[in-house]
């Protein structure tokens, strides 16, 4: 069968940001329905329509980040504090800020997004509430395709869809099936549906970026006509666009017209059934990629649930993106993609593309191909259910799958044609990344080309191999590797920010500073903990310019007798004080990070022995902060002379002999709470 045709900071306030602007018409959606929208959604769930989240340990979430490329996962979600961090690329902050970001809306429209999903009714103010004006472009064009998913849905029962309804009843699809799909049928009319939706509220202008209709000589006209029609839904599955079959021998279009690029309908990051697929995927850490949709259909009828199919599009790096996420894609190997294409050689072509990006994927990366060249809807028509089970089941690595196709070009009979054949096969052989699979696959060539001599064959991929690399490298002959990388590297995983050789300043990795960190850490999530005898610290006590900042923003808040037991409101009211003009907020640093990654990074102790802990980092980074007064009273009693200045001397010794003493109580109280 044919495949399917054709910024955010995290923020408190936001009030420059807040207005939603429709039409040249705007409202300021009100404070209490902001904190309202954010109580109601909470961020796991949120979170969790786009990416799996797994237990993290102390009451965190984590998952593979969805805003920049990862192999290990660093992006930490806190529910109870409702904050999100990314120790890789350093993106946080609330639900709404999430939202923002996922989807590239503002400020309006993420919470306009999040109140529609929670069924809150937003109030504007500056003009008042007046439905259907005042929301922004995305919420718009998503209600417009409901709307018409609606509309289509429900011609798909009536007499002039009879040929939709046997197109369907031919590949053994009943009509719950289209329901459960939301398949509908385009009337066969030039503006019924254009007609049907600026009845209910919609312009011209909306429907014509949208991709509902395009522009005629005399209004808007419907894009699709006559044809059966399918809901493509994102993620969460809101519809964003739809992909319809020709059904009638006057249309002269193509057999699949899909919906344009508008706002909302992005082809190259677009998977048919992910919006039903994505829990499965998930649990059974499985993803099945089709071609079409009545493939899509017929697995999850016969019992495969996670199959998904591209809309318009090869299957490319943006789709790989969207999956790595759902299946918290490690290098534990556990999860498979599994391609299905056609048995011919159109479809050993679109095996090999997959090839292509494979090695993207962690995860183990399958083919399943039918001999007899059948899709898995005529599978499931011809053989039934369980033949499409078995096809999935039957699955090849996709590694070996891409070798015997190169190895089928080839007359294996004769000493021309094996080595002619190896050498087609070694550059795939070579460009595996995983040493032990390599020399599997090597010892595997050997034994599909009969040489029967494995050294041969390994020593000839490994020509082919070397050669690859001097290809690589750059025109002055090194690789490009170094320093740059591996800073790189580091800071993607979250290790913190390096000190620089000759920089001035201390160093962040280092353990006095890390605690501080820590000390922080706790005044941001459990201040209670700390209580007065934090606040009683002198700004001196961190060395860290953004520790001293932060600890000025702790005090600007009402310092940690103020915090209580912590919390989301706690961690707001630290946030506000990062807005420019606020008490807490330094020009130049960035405040608003640190606080929320503060708020999600985990607290290094067990919750049952957090009071203890909290008292003694406080005990310790006093002792810290008093050994430097030491040292410094040490380093002027040595330019003292005891004779000729011995009352200074006297009094400098008599106040390093209290500092000593505070610094052993301090010690003591450390190591003994």
């Amino acid at each position: 069968m044919s495949a399917c045709p054709d910024e955010g900071r995290p923020g408190l306030s936001e009030a420059g940001t807040r207005l939603a602007s429709v039409a040249g018409r705007s409202g300021r959606i009100s404070d209490e329905d902001i904190a309202l929208v954010r109580e109601r959604s909470p961020i796991a769930d949120v979170v969790g329509e786009h990416i799996q989240l797994r237990n993290a340990g102390g009451g965190n979430l984590k998952g593979l980040c969805p805003f920049h490329d990862e192999k290990s996962p660093s992006f930490n979600v806190t529910p109870a504090r409702g904050y999100y961090y990314c120790f890789g690329c350093a993106e946080g902050g609330d639900v709404i800020t999430f939202v923002r970001k996922i989807d590239n809306l503002t400020f309006a429209e993420a919470v306009e997004r999040l109140a529609q999903r929670a069924g809150i009714q937003l109030r504007y103010e500056q003009g008042g509430y007046v439905p259907g004006r005042e929301q922004g472009e995305r919420v718009r064009l998503i209600e417009a395709h409901r709307a018409a998913a609606e509309f289509y849905a429900e011609r798909l029962s009536g007499p002039e869809a009879g040929p939709g309804r046997r197109f369907l009843s031919e590949r053994g699809f009943e009509r719950a099936d289209a329901e459960h799909f939301g398949v509908g049928y385009a009337p066969n009319e030039w503006e019924a549906l254009s007609r049907h939706l600026m009845g209910r509220g919609f312009t011209s202008p909306e429907l014509i970026k949208g991709g509902l209709a395009r522009e005629g000589r005399r209004g808007p006209v419907d894009r699709f006509r006559g044809r059966l029609v399918w809901p493509i839904r994102d993620i969460t599955g809101d519809v964003i666009g739809f992909g319809a079959r020709k059904l009638l021998d006057s249309d002269d279009g193509p057999k699949y017209l899909n919906t344009p690029e508008s706002p909302i309908y992005h082809k190259s990051s677009v998977l048919y059934g992910v919006d039903l697929a994505k829990r499965e995927i998930a649990r059974r850490s499985q993803a099945v990629i089709v071609e079409g949709y009545t493939d899509v259909m017929a697995c999850h009828l016969a019992g495969v649930p996670t199959a998904v199919a591209t809309c318009g599009t090869s299957f490319g790096e943006e789709h790989i993106k969207v999956l790595r996420r759902l299946l918290l894609d490690q290098a534990e190997f556990r999860g498979e993609v599994i391609f299905t294409f056609d048995g011919d050689s159109a479809g050993q072509k679109a095996a090999l593309r997959a090839f292509q990006d494979e090695q993207k994927f962690v995860t183990q990366t399958f083919v399943a191909v039918q001999p007899d060249g059948l899709d898995p809807c005529d599978l499931r028509v011809k053989q039934g259910d369980a033949a499409v089970r078995d096809l999935i089941a039957g699955r090849e690595p996709l590694f070996a799958f891409a070798v015997r196709s190169v190895l089928s070009r080839y007359d294996l009979d004769t000493n021309e044609g094996r080595l002619a054949a190896l050498d087609a096969a070694a550059p795939i052989v070579a460009s595996i990344k995983d040493p032990g699979l390599r020399k599997a696959y090597m010892v595997d060539l050997d034994r599909w080309l009969g040489f029967m001599d494995e050294g041969f064959v390994i020593r000839r991929v490994q020509q082919t191999a070397g050669r690859a690399q001097e290809g690589a490298r750059t025109p002055g002959g090194r690789a490009q590797s170094g320093q740059g990388g591996r800073a790189a590297a580091g800071q993607q995983a979250g290790a913190g920010p390096a000190a620089r050789p000759g920089a001035a300043g201390p160093d962040p990795m280092d353990p006095a500073v890390r605690l501080e960190a820590e000390a922080l850490k706790l005044a941001v999530q459990r201040p209670a903990l700390l209580g007065p005898e934090f606040d009683a610290l002198e700004p001196d006590t961190f060395t860290l310019p953004e520790h001293v900042a932060l600890f000025g923003v702790v005090a600007a808040a009402g310092g940690t007798a103020a915090g209580g037991p912590g919390g989301r409101e706690w961690v707001d009211r630290l946030l506000e004080q990062t807005e420019p003009g606020a008490a807490g907020a330094v020009p130049g640093l960035d405040l608003r990070s640190l606080v929320t990654r503060f708020a999600v990074e985990a607290v290094r102790a067990d919750v049952n022995v957090e009071e203890r802990y909290g008292a003694a980092v406080l005990a310790k980074i006093q002792e810290i902060s008093v050994g430097r007064a030491v040292a410094r009273v040490k380093s002027r009693l040595q330019r003292l002379n005891p004779v000729d200045e011995q009352q200074e001397y006297n009094r400098l010794f008599g106040e390093l002999v209290a500092l000593e003493q505070q610094r052993r109580v301090l010690r003591e109280r450390a190591s003994g709470a």
